[in-house]
């Protein structure tokens, strides 16, 4: 194994509207960079997918379609050097993407290293709205963070053996709890905010609203599982944190706004929710120049609820699941 060298592992299913784009950004890496295999795992793809990859010198695997988590187990225990970088199937990587993620790793304390997006699909309202905001978050964190996305990050091999990969239950958010467990073991994460993968950012209203649920759900359960990170990480804060409950008592406490004097109850829960915008609109506005970025408070007005809901969903699919295991031990 050389020390030297790097392991590209890219999780896919049905990507063939991507994944040219994708490999055609990182095969040329390999002549001039550290980036000495790329390993594609296709988590059951029934699209060109396989056509389509099979037309670059990548290491092609089948995984098992139990999802991405899944999918990056099978791509870094497939690696065959000490650092794996992970992108996605739909990210195409800048030429110094790599480069400027590995210097961090002359730290041997340093478990593993992030970095940021571009955008491949700028013509799209709602993709901007989500860009932008995720690169304001990204502007404000410190090289040294408790959390990494998955979408561009590198670990030691021997750290994901260590920790035994990403736990796959998690069908959202393995790469926070996989950032938990990694620095639990004592290493360090940082981040680079120069480092970027340009990424086809959600276009569609429905089926962003839809992943919010399915994160809403999934948040629910990893913090049940790792109690003490709810105030908020080096991407996030407590009030984003606060907004989708907020959003669901709202909707609790909508029926008192037929009982006169107690309407203020709901008006004020709305009210707080509205003000919660103001800071990151506020943000995007003043940095973009350009008033449309007014409307990402009505867009993260609207997630809320959605991913409200898909937090009560959650606790309530916790509290089942626990009640089924009591059942069955007795206890």
């Amino acid at each position: 194994m050389n020390t030297d060298l790097v392991s590209l592992a890219i999780p896919g299913r049905n990507c063939a509207g991507t994944i040219r784009q994708c490999l055609g950004a990182v095969v040329p890496l390999m002549e001039r960079t550290r980036l000495a295999e790329i390993i594609f795992v296709d988590d059951g793809s029934t699209d060109d997918t396989a056509k389509i990859v099979a037309e670059f010198p990548v290491k092609y695997v089948a995984g098992t379609g139990k999802g991405p988590g899944a999918a990056r187990n099978i791509g870094w225990r497939e690696a065959s050097h000490p650092l794996v970088w992970f992108i996605d199937s739909d990210c195409v990587a800048e030429p110094d993407a790599l480069d400027l993620l590995l210097p961090h790793f002359d730290d041997p304390k340093v478990g593993g290293v992030s970095g940021s997006y571009g955008i491949m699909n700028p013509e799209s309202l709602l993709a901007c709205l989500v860009h932008e905001e995720i690169v304001e978050r990204h502007r404000a964190m410190p090289q040294r963070v408790d959390f990494l996305a998955t979408f561009n990050v590198i670990y030691r091999t021997e750290i994901l053996a260590r920790v035994n990969g990403l736990d796959e239950r998690f069908l959202k958010g393995q790469d926070a709890e996989l950032s938990w467990r990694v620095m639990a073991a004592g290493y360090e994460l940082r981040f680079v905010l120069d480092s970027r993968v340009k990424h086809y950012h959600p276009a569609r209203w429905r089926s962003y609203l839809r992943t919010q649920r399915d994160q809403g759900y999934w948040r629910v359960w990893l913090h049940l599982y790792h109690s003490g990170h709810a105030a908020g990480d080096s991407y996030s804060s407590v009030v984003d944190h606060a907004q989708p409950p907020l959003a669901m008592l709202a909707v609790v406490t909508s029926p008192l706004l037929l009982f006169g004097w107690f309407a203020w109850v709901p008006a004020g829960v709305v009210a707080l929710l509205l003000a919660a915008q103001g800071p990151m609109t506020t943000r995007l506005v003043k940095r973009l120049r350009r008033p449309r970025y007014v409307l990402f408070a009505a867009m993260s007005f609207l997630r809320a609820f959605w991913r409200g809901v898909g937090m009560a969903h959650g606790l309530l699919g916790y509290i089942a699941a626990r009640f089924r295991r009591s059942g069955k031990t007795g206890y």
